[in-house]
């Protein structure tokens, strides 16, 4: 029967954690709960060194697990000051127990919770507010919580996937790069000595690798200032309205299937999230702007936002806007004559979602051979080249 770490809180705000043995975790949770206490998080206590021992970041975000607990003590039947204070207690990172002092303190002030969660914008995003304050004119703060955390748990898994795949790839480049480096200036300088005590002429390739050596060598102090000098300018050029969209629009010309499929999976995702917790359409556009990553994308919705505002609805719009796929458009298309837009587009993220990581393990599929084959190109030129010099001197025929 497999085990269950649990961490979990009673009626007088005191923390326990332990873990037990359930058949699922499901089982776990009800086990809790008679126990009359409540349970703020359950993972299964996997034995060995998993794929888990190994990851690069946590599961959870600190935003992902303070929405996880703030819905599970609201939904227990806790009020909203004393399930913020008992997070106090309870949260580990400093920084975000500093947010939560704040949020509490305005909301003991008599402030609302939305207006106390925007005075942090690095950790709320416009999106996560707009939500909380549709909970609070509603009155569904519990739906509007379990909705945040399926769209935080949606991005999350999507960062994740994405992060996982480019891992190799990166460390295969790196790699690469450090072995031609290695080579070039540290074991190429000592088969240069030898070469030019034996006085023979060597074959072009070798003089070129040679040339290329003694380059790098003496102006390596050069080069690494220019790499700086231009990643500074590439970083301040970014930060500007013309290079931002210049760079996204290069971009989507070169990755255009998959950035297309990533804005709208998360475009769709954030407007249906919106959308179900009660917030207007053309606020909810709004905020679903502000959360696509290309520039170039974003900019096309400027007149999507403005033609909504004129009551010509979203499908006809997005339509004529030319932004998304041909299938994202006819279900929403769909969703607005049918009533149910916000169902139809979280179903269209989920497609999206899906489509998306199959476009990047094809993607990756492809990089990783050509990487490996340019790679090794690059070093057989060097072996080889070597290796012609040294069969030149011994009168060896190659």
């Amino acid at each position: 029967m497999p085990s269950f770490s649990h961490r979990s809180i009673n009626k007088d705000g005191t923390v326990s954690e332990g873990v037990l043995d359930a058949r699922n975790e499901h089982e776990a949770e009800s086990m809790l709960k008679n126990a009359n206490v409540i349970p703020l998080k359950i993972q299964e206590v996997k034995a060995g060194f998993g794929k888990e021992a190994f990851s690069f970041k946590s599961a959870k975000s600190d935003l992902q697990v303070f929405t996880t607990e703030l819905y599970t003590l609201l939904n227990a039947g806790l009020p909203l000051d004393r399930s913020l204070n008992i997070l106090l207690g309870i949260t580990q990172n400093k920084k975000m127990k500093g947010v939560i002092f704040d949020v509490l303190k305005s909301i003991r002030e008599g402030g609302t919770f939305s207006d106390a969660l925007q005075k942090h914008p690095k950790v709320f995003s416009p999106l996560y507010i707009n939500m909380i304050r549709a909970g609070e004119l509603s009155g569904a703060m519990e739906m509007v919580l379990e909705k945040l955390l399926e769209f935080l748990e949606s991005s999350e898994e999507l960062k994740d996937h994405v992060f996982s795949a480019m891992i190799y790839p990166v460390i295969l480049v790196i790699t690469g790069i450090l072995s031609i480096i290695v080579l070039v200036t540290f074991v190429l300088p000592k088969f240069t000595t030898i070469f030019a005590d034996m006085g023979t002429e060597l074959p072009f390739s070798t003089q070129v690798l040679i040339a290329i050596s003694h380059f790098l060598l003496a102006s390596w102090w050069i080069i690494l200032l220019v790499i700086v000098a231009g990643w500074f300018f590439m970083r301040s050029y970014l930060k500007t309205g013309e290079g931002r969209y210049n760079w996204d629009n290069l971009k989507l010309k070169m990755l255009g299937d998959v950035i297309l499929k990533l804005e709208t999976a998360r475009f769709c995702r954030t407007l249906g999230a919106l959308l179900r917790s009660g917030v207007p359409l053309l606020q909810a556009v709004k905020n679903s702007k502000d959360i696509i990553g290309n520039s170039v994308v974003s900019s096309s919705l400027d007149r999507v936002t403005k033609e909504i505002k004129e009551g010509k609805g979203i499908a006809k719009p997005l339509s004529d806007a030319n932004i998304f796929p041909e299938l994202a458009m006819s279900m929403i298309k769909v969703g607005e004559e049918t009533g149910q837009l916000d169902v139809m587009l979280v179903k269209i993220a989920n497609t999206y979602e899906k489509s998306l990581k199959i476009s990047i393990k094809r993607f990756i599929s492809i990089l990783e051979p050509s990487l490996i084959m340019i790679m090794g190109l690059l070093v057989g030129f060097i072996v080889i080249s070597l290796l012609m010099a040294i069969f030149s001197i011994t009168d060896i025929p190659f």
